[in-house]
């Protein structure tokens, strides 16, 4: 049961620092917390954990403006941050963790502001059926985190620009642009700021979980795990890696979102797999990289190779290889 809300707001706008933070804390939340983590990136590509980053970003010219390219620890689709935006991350043991009462604080949040929001499905939040909040997550152990995006007045233009958005997804949304599916706070309350939001965020946070928010006890972090954190967001490996020499490769969206599967194959051997996806399991593409590797590289041997995955997952994927190998 929570009995201790604890809440920290940065002023840092490094996105590897803030999410060495983010990852921090979700060490350090201890039985019966919960945090709520509010802060902001200056012009920021963040893709999720599994997604090829050259597919989902035009990065040179991202980087070449000063902006800069991140991968978080959850699943789910790229998104583009900039100080118009504000990130959110609730942080809880697995026993207290619960997305809807979170999604609540955020709903409660935007009534304050007097505007009527609605959660759709798992991981979206949308005003007129306009999407201002995208949300993701992630568990290791006993430890949990939701996070997303509050779109407030974000450079939508920018959006647009350094995001590669494929046609299969907008189609999947029934929308033309990335940038028709989005909406600012600010298209339905002009005079909403940054700051305001913050406020009424801590505010809801209060009211959902019925107790007072104390300020986060910054003398329990730990500058020198910080740090080795930031190197590790910050690094070529991280934010680049897995590229593999490939031969073979295949792709398609499903409800649960797109899987890309690259193969390097010799001698008829599957020697190495790269799987990217959007999907919002974090583990989807590690599990089903694993279970190629070193697999004859024909239909009956792959197919035995999946048999383990999910269900509803283990037939889409099924589907693609009786359509690619």
């Amino acid at each position: 049961m929570i009995t201790k809300l604890s809440f920290l707001k940065t002023t840092e706008t490094n996105p590897y620092r803030n999410l060495a933070l983010e990852e921090y804390l979700l060490t350090d939340c201890r039985e019966g917390e919960c945090i709520l983590y509010l802060w902001q990136n200056r012009s920021t590509v963040v893709i999720g954990r599994n997604q090829n980053c050259w597919k989902e970003c035009h990065i040179h010219e991202l980087e070449n403006d000063g902006g800069f390219l991140a991968r978080r620890l959850s699943g789910g689709g790229a998104v583009y941050h900039d100080l118009g935006n504000l990130n959110f991350t609730f942080l809880a043991r697995k026993e207290d963790y619960d997305v809807d009462r979170q999604m609540d604080v955020i709903i409660r949040a935007m009534d304050l502001l007097g505007l009527y929001a609605q959660k759709t499905g798992r991981n979206d939040a949308v005003i007129n059926g306009r999407k201002f909040s995208g949300n993701a997550f992630y568990r290791t152990g006993p430890f949990c985190y939701h996070h997303g995006t509050l779109l407030i007045s974000a450079d939508t233009e920018k959006m647009s620009q350094y995001l590669r958005v494929s046609v299969e997804k907008l189609q999947s949304k029934g929308v033309a642009s990335v940038r028709s599916r989005v909406a600012n706070l600010s298209e339905f309350c002009p005079q909403i700021t940054v700051p305001l939001v913050s406020e009424h965020m801590r505010r809801a946070f209060c009211e959902i979980y019925s107790l007072p928010a104390a300020d986060y006890d910054q003398s329990r972090l730990d500058t020198e795990k910080l740090c080795r954190l930031e190197d590790k967001f910050s690094s070529w490996e991280w934010k680049y890696g897995r590229a593999i020499s490939f031969q073979h490769e295949f792709s398609r969206r499903f409800s649960w979102g797109e899987i890309q599967i690259q193969l390097d194959v010799s001698k008829g051997v599957i020697q190495q797999a790269a799987v990217f996806s959007d999907a919002m399991d974090p583990l989807l593409s590690d599990t089903v990289a694993h279970a190629l590797r070193r697999q004859p590289y024909e239909q009956p041997a792959l197919l035995g190779a999946i048999r383990h995955l999910p269900a509803e997952i283990r037939e889409d994927i099924k589907a693609l290889i009786l359509d690619s190998v």
